[in-house]
């Protein structure tokens, strides 16, 4: 008995040096990135001195673009969503919403607001969908198309909106999302300045509060519940730190869905997005990556932190809780996917910093975090450590996740200004306190769970709340 319990409090207490080590790691790694997204955005305030949007918006030289919204139950959203992108600043492009077999009245609502006449036009499939069903064109406007297909999942509506689309740049934005007036303008501009760009991803936040009226933010407002504030504060630190960072590095895993600019043929051959997975992003991310550098082609990933997608986010916990496990599987669906990148230098940054950090922190930090609580916890218990040590490794982590995540909203507060109440910045910085004691406990344990319980086989949207944009009421609707 002596001996099981002497192997137990060694393990532990070995156990408890590897989550201090592992710590370290982490927040050290996490400062070099701090430091590089900051040099990032300094250099991109400096450019934008020498770019006039405007000029660039009606220059014949800006590149046609191909806009594709899938569409899944997004009756309450959808006509909003596209009259806002008609209205967007730039030059020329194509707009098609692909109806992903929705079971709402998504079609007979787009039928009904854009005069659709059904139209016979060849379907060239140089990426394999399911079932095409019909083609519409609007007789109001001749740059819009309709693609009504058998359901399929969210990748294989995007891959048939590429088949279809006629410009060599295609973006892909979620029919429950808002983007500025002049965000594509932005988003193109990595485009137009270095021919070796295939994708550029801009910033996305919630949406949740926010005066909307005929598809644009008239009044931006920081969410009024608490879990929408929590997420808020969530998305400007992966945003304005993760993601600025690693994209400078050329070693970006992941582009919202929400909002992403991509080179129609890198995406072709590539093999498009990816049916048999919840997260068609990163894989199709990754899978370019892989791609371009077997391939030995010249080629980058970028990040522009200007340009704003706005999103409606969970205002349920069952809602957020089905969202963050679907992301943990996605993401363990393409590190599984591509592992032989891990550690591989034959992928340079991405091989040696990208697929490592999503690896071991991001896939496998939720389950350290969760087991390590349970070793200190143990560990107090036992007297193997002293209520002072406890202590400073619960401040020590506390205070770097704040310093952070306050750092990111100071970052956005100073370059870009959203949130127009100072009062709004104040909050944020104290929810990025206060997230540290409860909700990120419980969002680690999500996905601790999800990573448990990984399997590879569910691949559907999932559900989440809509919320009909409305500058005065607001009306919810569950989709799945």
């Amino acid at each position: 008995m002596d001996i099981l319990v002497n192997v137990l409090t060694e393990s532990i207490v070995w156990f408890n040096y590897f989550v201090l080590y592992y710590v370290l790691t982490v927040n050290t790694f996490y400062a070099l990135l701090f430091i590089v997204a900051m040099r990032a955005l300094y250099i991109d305030r400096k450019k934008k001195r020498y770019w006039s949007y405007e000029d660039m918006a009606s220059s014949s030289y800006t590149p046609p673009l191909s806009i594709i919204v899938p569409c899944y139950n997004e009756a309450e959203t959808v006509v909003d969503n596209v009259k806002a992108l008609l209205s967007l600043e730039y030059s020329e492009f194509q707009l098609i919403i692909v109806n992903d077999g929705s079971k709402d009245s998504t079609l007979h609502e787009l039928t009904k607001e854009f005069k659709l006449t059904k139209i016979d036009m060849p379907y060239r499939r140089n990426i394999n969908t399911q079932e095409v069903k019909g083609l519409y064109l609007s007789s109001l406007f001749e740059n819009i198309i309709i693609v009504d297909k058998e359901n399929g999942g969210k990748a294989d509506a995007l891959n048939a909106g590429i088949n279809l689309s006629k410009y060599p740049i295609v973006t892909s934005i979620d029919a429950d999302s808002i983007i500025e007036r002049d965000s594509l303008i932005k988003v193109i501009r990595p485009f137009v300045e270095d021919p070796e760009v295939v994708v550029s991803g801009g910033v996305v936040r919630p949406v949740n509060d926010c005066t909307v009226d005929k598809g644009f933010i008239e009044k931006v407002r920081l969410g009024k519940k608490s879990i929408v504030r929590y997420q808020t504060v969530e998305y400007l630190r992966a945003f304005l730190f993760g993601r600025l960072g690693l994209g400078k590095l050329n070693a970006l895993l992941i582009v919202s869905g929400a909002f992403g600019v991509f080179k129609k043929s890198t995406v072709i051959e590539a093999g498009g997005y990816t049916e048999d997975t919840i997260g068609e992003d990163m894989e199709l991310i990754v899978k370019i990556h892989r791609k371009m550098r077997e391939s030995k082609k010249k080629y980058k990933i970028v990040f522009v932190p200007d340009p704003v997608c706005w999103t409606q986010v969970p205002e349920q916990y069952k809602i957020l809780k089905s969202q963050r496990k679907r992301w943990h599987s996605g993401l363990m669906d393409s590190l599984l996917n591509h592992k032989k990148m891990l550690f591989n230098p034959k992928y340079g940054t991405v091989g040696l910093i990208a697929m490592p950090y999503y690896f071991f922190v991001e896939m496998l930090g939720a389950a350290v975090e969760i087991l390590g609580y349970i070793s200190f916890i143990l560990s107090f218990w036992l007297g193997l450590i002293n209520f002072e040590f406890f202590l400073l490794f619960l401040a020590v982590s506390v205070l770097y996740g704040v310093f952070l995540s306050s750092s990111a909203i100071l970052l956005d507060e100073y370059n870009f200004s959203k949130y127009s109440d100072i009062k709004e910045y104040l909050l944020l910085m104290l929810y990025s306190v206060i997230e540290n004691f409860g909700y990120r406990q419980l969002t680690a344990w999500w996905r601790f769970t999800a990573f448990v319980k990984y399997r590879r086989q569910n691949k559907t949207w999932g559900e989440m709340t809509r919320t009909k944009f409305s500058p005065e009421k607001n009306e919810t609707t569950e989709n799945t």
